[in-house]
């Protein structure tokens, strides 16, 4: 990659979005953030310039820079990538690191934080704008949509399908072939055995469902 490139967000996963493209030799421009207690200040030597609004910086996206956005949240997560798009009608780039398996025949779309020793396997799928965190696995044949967020150590095995939105905490196993649907949220430890329902929030072993 020869564009430096522009992290959206300094908080949450920026600082180790900044490790991954310095693992991988690739420069960062600055940081973006909202919070303007933090402009003016650096991380690794790296300064944070201002607001990820700002069209003063957001005009060099497409142009001299590339961009990433770093950001936990998923709405807002999705409100910076669509103004991406609409305003520079560009993609965030992956940040992938370089421990980080990804099968030969495997897909991925645009967008994604994959952190160490994440293992990706043989016909997985992944979508765009994901979180995947530390030594995460995503086994052969499973599809994982956009804005998914998975924790360090989850296991998807093969064949699960989680749908947009979901969130898997650190530590969570899913046996092969279920599927965990849209916006779902599953807590950290948990082994879930069967089909969750979309926006449904599970927990335990085997995991059940929270009532609200």
């Amino acid at each position: 990659m020869e564009k430096p490139v522009i992290i959206l967000g300094a908080k949450g996963i920026a600082h180790p979005a900044l490790e991954i493209f310095n693992s991988n030799k690739v420069v960062v421009y600055g940081f973006l953030d909202e919070d303007e207690k933090l402009h003016g200040q650096e991380i690794n030597v790296v300064p944070i310039l201002g607001n990820p609004e700002d069209e003063g910086f957001l005009k060099l996206v497409g142009k001299k820079c590339e961009a990433f956005v770093a950001v936990d949240d998923n709405k807002y997560r999705q409100f910076l990538v669509k103004m991406l798009n609409d305003n520079r009608k560009v993609q965030p780039i992956n940040a992938i690191h370089h421990t980080a398996y990804i099968s030969t025949d495997a897909t991925i779309g645009h967008g994604n934080f994959v952190n160490a020793k994440v293992n990706v396997g043989a016909g997985a799928t992944i979508g765009s704008h994901c979180i995947i965190n530390s030594g995460a696995i995503i086994d052969h044949g499973s599809k994982v949509g956009d804005f998914v967020q998975l924790g360090a150590g989850s296991i998807a095995n093969s064949n699960v399908t989680i749908e947009e939105g979901a969130f898997i905490g650190s530590g969570v196993i899913l046996v092969s072939g279920i599927t965990v649907g849209k916006n779902a949220r599953i807590g950290a430890g948990s082994v879930v055995i069967s089909d969750v329902k979309a926006n449904d929030t599970v927990f335990g072993n085997p995991a059940a469902s929270i009532k609200k």
